[in-house]
């Protein structure tokens, strides 16, 4: 029979010291989630390199019939077979999507140079097209021929899946506070590879983009929930969102590579998805969020999960002297609380929670749109997409360690602001200087934006992890994440005010990150403070209130 006490009323951080904060739990769920964060995330990214359009022309009878032998023909050139098939188009070079309705054979004579050329009738691609196979045997481009005409329906793939991002971020962030972050990221994991493994042998372009859409709707939460997950269980909380928000970058070199090492659609599409499977069959043995459990009313569930990691940290005595009685007594003020059962309307009624939702959606909606921006500028920069794509998720890798430091020594407050400037202040000058005469210039600041808005993403993430309570984090989350998505696609549509002003998308990219950063001075500094549990937390939050101090974490323990 034994006696527990406490010496000062206590919070779950104390009951998370007990059963090991930082062990060998902490190590391995933190291996489990990078590694299925990286691999989720080359999904993002994959018509980078499975939509990628090559060169193409117009298939012609005369040059692309192998099956016909015409003696008129036989002694030219292919070279020369072009010339007579398809017209130049301004920059001389064979037009991608007319051809001539008769060979032009006049062209042949080079003495014949005031011909206008022009004049010839041309056609459209009525037989299809032929396409250089030099960089990719096949894309989707090539598989449902999306060029010319049809050269808008590329960017439906990534309009459909990030419309399934934008709607799964709400739906699965509210399921993940309802049914638990471990519950839904499983169910995700296994409609991801599901929807993504059947994409590959989609036999309509219809199909794949339905396919793609479902893969959308679970990805978000491939993400999210990991973080959440990691937050609730890991101390100190900074060192642990930083190194997952690695696996982001890690996931960009290794989509580079595989797209590299696998250039069919087909195989790369595979070889991204299958993996999937695997983590969702050793995602059975991840642990669910015992503070979500215990403030979801689930108390025996969240003692059986405090009790399981501190077997695996190797606290078994820690994990016996924990009870119902015990965790109650010491969470009875956050946990009355928890039990209260709102909708998001009521919960938005609460001032401080109010004004703290409202920041943080716009700041992550104003980081998306300028990281969106960047990335449609430095695809410019270079032929050689794979080694670009490397470099870039390189940039942003080492960004997020530089954020890690600032975090520590200017507070979560002072590192965004900073972050946000420099981003905004990157754009604007770029804006304004010359592409021919300071290229190197140019790439200089568009990769000091890129590691400047990455790092803000980070410090965005423990910022705005801190401030939002336990019992609705997921689906606040979900909301946030919602006005990231709606950044995501509001970036491209900037672009289309390029027709009055070719500075103008590029001043709006560097206008939002300044402006929200304007933001972040209505929001608290969390460095060193408890993580607030319920939503009187939030409300009853004072400058200094919530520290961490020695007594706050101290628990007295005596046994007979």
């Amino acid at each position: 029979m034994g006696e527990t006490s406490c010496a000062v009323p206590i919070g779950f951080e104390a009951l998370l010291e007990h059963v090991g904060a930082r062990g060998r739990f902490q190590i391995l769920q933190l291996v489990f989630f990078y590694i299925t964060s990286m691999i989720s995330y080359t999904h993002f990214l994959l018509e980078n390199f499975t939509a990628a359009t090559p060169e193409h022309r117009c298939w012609v009878h005369v040059l692309d019939n192998h099956t016909v032998a015409h003696n008129h023909t036989a002694t030219l050139s292919q070279q020369d077979l072009l010339r007579i098939s398809i017209p130049l188009d301004s920059n001389l070079r064979p037009e991608k999507c007319r051809r001539f309705v008769q060979p032009q054979w006049q062209l042949l004579h080079l003495n014949k140079t005031l011909w206008n050329a022009s004049e010839a009738d041309t056609e459209p691609c009525v037989d299809g097209w032929v396409y250089d196979k030099s960089s990719f045997p096949s894309t989707i481009v090539m598989e449902w021929d999306l060029v010319c005409e049809h050269q808008s329906s590329k960017s439906i793939v990534q309009v459909v899946f990030m419309t399934g991002a934008l709607l799964g971020s709400l739906i699965f962030g509210y399921l993940s506070d309802r049914f638990g972050r471990k519950t839904i990221f499983t169910w995700c994991l296994l409609q991801t590879a599901i929807s993504d493994t059947c994409a590959a042998f989609a036999p309509t372009f219809f199909v794949y983009c339905s396919l793609r859409f479902l893969a959308g709707l679970s990805s978000m939460i491939l993400l999210s929930n990991p973080l959440y997950l990691i937050t609730e269980w890991t101390r100190p909380l900074l060192q642990a969102v930083i190194a997952m928000q690695t696996s982001y970058s890690a996931g960009q070199m290794l989509v580079g590579g595989l797209a590299y090492s696998f250039r069919s659609w087909v195989t790369l599409q595979l070889v991204s998805s299958i993996p999937l499977w695997v983590c969702c069959m050793f995602s059975r043995m991840a642990v669910e969020s015992a503070r979500w459990l215990i403030f979801s009313n689930q108390v025996e569930k969240g003692l059986e999960e405090l009790r399981r990691v501190a077997r695996i940290n190797g606290k078994k005595n820690a994990g016996e002297t924990l009870t119902i009685e015990f965790v109650k007594s010491s969470l009875q003020e956050e946990f009355d609380e928890a039990q209260k059962k709102t909708s998001i309307f009521q919960l938005l009624h609460a001032p401080r929670l109010r004004m703290r939702i409202y920041c943080l959606c716009f700041i992550r909606m104003a980081l998306t749109v300028a990281f969106f921006g960047l990335i449609l500028n430095l695809q410019h920069l270079g032929s050689n997409i794979f080694l670009f794509q490397i470099l870039f998720g390189l940039i942003t890798f080492i960004s997020r360690f530089v954020a890690y430091l600032l975090l520590n020594y200017l507070g979560r407050r002072g590192s965004q602001i900073l972050f946000m400037f420099l981003a905004g202040l990157s754009i604007l000058v770029n804006t304004f200087l010359s592409q021919e005469t300071q290229q190197t210039l140019r790439v200089i600041l568009a990769t000091l934006g890129i590691g400047a808005v990455n790092a803000g993403f980070s410090a965005f993430s423990v910022h705005g992890t801190e401030l939002i309570p336990t019992v609705v984090r997921s689906t606040f989350g979900g909301m946030i994440a919602f006005f990231g998505q709606l950044g995501a696609v509001m970036a491209p549509l900037f672009m289309t005010l390029a027709v009055y002003s070719l500075h103008l998308p590029w001043i709006l990219y560097g206008a939002f990150p300044i402006l929200s950063a304007i933001a972040v001075f209505y929001l608290p500094e969390t460095s060193n403070r408890l993580l607030p549990n319920t939503i009187q937390d939030v409300e009853n939050d004072k400058k200094g209130s919530r520290k961490v101090t020695q007594e706050d974490t101290s628990i007295k323990v005596t046994q007979f």
